[in-house]
């Protein structure tokens, strides 16, 4: 008993001794350098993504001008439109392309504070964020647009021409990644629920019918109005619920036999 008790001295006082070892300034300095690394992540992929930002944008269109009719294209009908788009899409791609040093800078700020069982949990957690975002945004593309698309440029009243603008495209497009991306962080966020004690996985399996209408209200919000899309992000999000209440499970399990073992 007392050899368990001096074994765990030592960490609780390294634990404490660190508080005053690290005043506000410095832990001030130490956000700032950590956000001038995010910050030149995203510039130093900038200016390898923006030669290309031409290329690319015909890449993010090509789900809409491949259903075009022959003959036409897409339209810019503002002046400045085809400059800003491509950089518009290069800052984002940016953005996108840097997420995972932006997550670890992040990660690194905030690991010392956290306790030994935390962090084998909340790197994971990170790890899979970063990679359900890249699938979330690489489903919309490959399997909503297309279907929406198809769904748009079929459905139009004969003798109206489709010129798609290219600024208009990108807002949506974008706004359309964003939401797929956050749409599958939903294992994390019930993951997260669970283990702060919000709430239960038996009490999330419960309220399953209540969570699935919310997801075809979240589809119907994030989505065009039309049933393809508004269904293909509400069937992922009841998918990823489920597997959020799975995974939760299995934290919870960690969690305890973690605990116990000081014991033992």
């Amino acid at each position: 008993m007392n050899a368990n008790t001096d074994g765990e001295k030592p960490s609780h006082q390294s634990t404490t001794a660190q508080q005053p070892e690290m005043p506000l300034v410095e832990h001030l300095l130490e956000l700032r350098n950590r956000l001038l690394k995010m910050v030149l992540a995203v510039v130093i992929c900038f200016a390898a993504i923006y030669p290309f930002a031409n290329e690319l944008y015909l890449w993010l269109s090509e789900p809409i001008r491949s259903l075009l009719p022959i003959g036409q294209t897409m339209i810019a009908t503002d002046i400045t439109s085809p400059f800003f788009a491509p950089l518009k899409l290069a800052l984002f791609l940016s953005v996108f392309a840097a997420i995972p040093i932006i997550l670890y800078q992040l990660w690194s700020f905030v690991a010392p504070g956290l306790y030994a069982h935390e962090k084998r949990l909340a790197f994971p957690l990170l790890f899979t964020s970063v990679i359900l975002f890249y699938l979330g945004a690489a489903f919309a593309y490959f399997v909503v647009f297309p279907l929406v698309f198809g769904f748009f440029t079929a459905i139009g009243p004969e003798g109206i021409v489709e010129l798609p603008d290219i600024s208009s495209y990108l807002n949506f497009v974008l706004k359309m990644f964003f939401a797929f991306g956050v749409a599958f962080e939903i294992p994390i966020a019930t993951i997260l629920l669970i283990l702060s004690g919000v709430t239960t996985p038996a009490d999330l399996a419960a309220k399953r019918p209540y969570v699935v209408v919310g997801c075809f209200v979240i589809g119907m919000m994030l989505t065009p109005p039309d049933i393809i899309s508004q269904t293909l992000l509400a069937v992922p999000m009841w998918i990823l619920f489920e597997l959020g209440i799975l995974f939760g499970r299995l934290a919870v399990r960690e969690v305890a036999e973690t605990d116990e073992s000081p014991s033992e």
